[in-house]
């Protein structure tokens, strides 16, 4: 476990809402999540849906059940816009990503959800489901979700079940399965699925929400006449296999342009001794030739 330094806790103290970096690590480490509000001032908060508008005025809806069929999510956002890469590199995001996952983590899948007046919830999940590897254990990946628009109980706000990072085979009711992810297959009629220890993430725009990659969690039912806009970069350790393919889904030319510590996370990088590289070489000197 990384530990804390005077330097990295005065950098971050303006994040923190009063606390300590080792109070908000103890409420994550207990209840899976803790919320940051008010980490994106209106400016940067404006340059973030500006980026994604060109992509969400094409209206693509989701595929099947997992993805909602009224709401649009964008994918492969670093090979967009390299803007979205503040959200990425963001130094309270890495803190986190660095304790939980350690130095070497990558970028295991980074997009924005747009959730459309009428959108149902989502099935549970957690987000390193797809390791396959028995619980309860050690989180595998950790998710962070960015409001950049005020997310309320009305809107869709994400929902959670506190200290579901911690349980062992069982399942909330309505949890996905593989019916879910079936593209063509959106079905209204899903089981409501509210689980007695839920609470809703409601968050100002511009709120960080950060939760481990075992807690149970789904996107909630949009009953308002708003839409509710967030941006979930997710990270992995060092030698896992991430959900998007970053290196492909990225063209080196365009990562060659992002900061050093994006880089690293889209997979120019070794996690030790060796895994990752490249002809034998340091994958990074790939970026030389971009």
């Amino acid at each position: 476990m990384t530990p804390i330094d005077a330097a990295t806790e005065q950098t971050l103290a303006p994040f923190l809402g009063g606390r300590t970096l080792a109070e908000t690590f103890e409420q994550f480490d207990r209840e899976g999540y803790v919320i940051f509000e008010n980490v994106l001032d209106e400016a940067a908060i404006q340059r973030q849906i500006d980026a994604l508008e060109v992509w969400l005025s094409k209206d693509v809806r989701g595929r099947n059940n997992f993805e909602g069929a009224d709401s649009n999510r964008i994918y492969a956002m670093l090979a967009k816009d390299p803007v979205f890469a503040d959200l990425v590199s963001h130094p309270l995001q890495i803190a986190f990503g660095e304790r939980e996952l350690g130095r070497s983590f990558l970028l295991y899948a980074c997009l924005a959800i747009n959730l459309l007046p009428g959108e149902t919830a989502q099935p549970w999940h957690f987000d390193d489901s797809h390791c396959g590897l028995a619980r309860p254990r050690a989180p595998l990946s950790m998710s962070t979700f960015w409001s950049l628009t005020e997310t309320t109980e009305a809107n869709g706000a994400t929902e959670i079940i506190p200290g579901s990072h911690l349980w062992g085979e069982e399942r909330p009711e309505g949890a996905s399965g593989p019916q879910d992810f079936l593209t063509g297959k959106v079905d209204d009629d899903l089981p409501d699925g509210a689980h007695p220890d839920m609470l809703k993430a409601t968050m100002p725009a511009g709120s960080l929400m950060i939760a481990k990659g075992t807690l149970w969690h789904r996107g909630g039912a949009n009953t308002s006449g708003d839409r509710r806009l967030i941006v979930t970069p997710q990270f992995c350790m060092g030698w896992c296999r991430p959900l998007e393919q970053q290196l492909l889904a990225v063209p080196p030319e365009k990562a060659a342009k992002l900061p050093l510590r994006v880089q690293e996370m889209l997979g120019y990088s070794i996690h030790e001794p060796f895994m990752g590289y490249v002809d034998g070489m340091h994958p990074k000197r790939v970026l030389a030739d971009a």
